[in-house]
C-alpha cells in the first residue's frame, strides 16, 4: 500500500519525499489469503484514495499499469467485468454487462499466498484446456450481453472444472452435484485461493436447504465451515 501511495506520488510529479507526509488508515472486511483479491483492493484503493486526496485524475488503465507493477492485480479494480492479464496487464477486454444473481460465497481456513502461487509454471495445462476456457470465455460475453446468469453459470462451472487440474477445491464433485440437485446458476472458484461460490437467486432457490445439505455433508463441513449470502457486483474502486 505505501508502495503504491509512492507510485502515485510519481506518476503526479511529486517529490517522493512527499510520502512521509501521508498516513495511511487501513481496514477491510475482505479475507486475507482466500482468493478474494483482497491484495487487489488494498493497492488499489490506496491509489485512488491518494490521488483524490492530491487532486488529480487517475483513470482507470492508469490505476491497472500502476497496480501491476507492483504485484498481479486482479481485474476487480475495473468498474465492469473485464478479462485482464493480471500478470502484465497487456490485455483488457470489457465483457458489457452483469447478469443478475447472488453468489453463496464458501470460506475455508486455507490460505494461499498469491506470490507463491505465481511461482508455478501453469502454462502446460492451460494450454491443454484452451478448449474449454475459450468455450467459457465466449459463454461469458453472451452472458453480459444478454443477462443471462444461466450463461454466466455455465461459463463460470467451465472454469472452475479447468482450474481442478492445477488447484483442486476439495469436495469439488460434492458441490457440483448440490449445484445441479437445486438447479443453481453454476459453480465459480478462486482460481490462485480457497474460496468456492455457488452462483444463485434467492427469490427462486432455496439458499437454506442448499447450506442445509454443505453443513449436514460432513467433508463439505469440515472443507468450508463459513459462508455468505452476497449480491453480485460489477467491481471497481468506489
Amino acid at each position: 500500500m505505501r508502495a503504491a501511495l509512492g507510485a502515485v506520488l510519481r506518476y503526479a510529479g511529486i517529490p517522493a519525499q512527499h510520502s512521509g507526509t501521508l498516513r495511511i488508515t487501513f481496514d477491510s472486511s475482505i479475507p486475507l489469503a482466500k482468493g478474494m483479491a483482497s491484495s487487489t483492493a488494498d493497492i488499489a484503493a490506496t491509489a485512488v484514495a491518494t490521488a483524490r486526496h492530491l487532486g488529480i485524475f487517475l483513470p482507470v488503465d492508469a490505476l491497472a499499469a500502476l497496480c501491476v507493477s507492483l504485484e498481479p492485480t486482479d481485474s476487480t479494480l475495473f468498474p465492469g467485468l473485464t478479462l485482464f492479464d493480471h500478470l502484465t496487464g497487456a490485455t483488457t477486454v470489457p465483457c458489457g454487462g452483469l447478469p443478475g444473481c447472488e453468489i453463496l460465497l464458501l470460506e475455508s481456513p486455507n490460505q494461499l499466498r498469491t506470490a507463491d502461487f505465481h511461482q508455478r509454471d501453469l502454462r502446460p495445462i492451460l494450454q491443454g484446456s484452451a478448449p474449454a476456457l475459450n468455450r467459457a470465455w465466449q459463454l461469458l460475453q453472451q452472458a453480459c450481453k444478454t443477462n443471462n446468469p444461466w450463461l454466466l453459470g455455465e461459463a463460470t462451472t467451465l472454469s472452475a472444472v479447468a482450474s481442478q487440474q492445477f488447484l483442486a477445491k476439495p469436495g469439488f464433485d460434492a458441490l457440483l452435484s448440490i449445484v445441479e440437485g437445486n438447479n443453481i446458476y453454476g459453480i465459480n472458484v478462486a482460481h490462485s485461493g480457497s474460496v468456492v461460490g455457488l452462483l444463485l437467486d434467492s427469490h427462486h432457490h432455496d439458499v437454506e436447504k442448499i447450506t442445509w445439505q454443505i453443513t449436514h455433508h460432513a467433508a463439505l463441513a469440515a472443507h468450508w465451515p463459513r459462508y455468505y449470502l452476497l449480491r453480485l457486483i460489477a467491481g471497481g474502486v468506489e
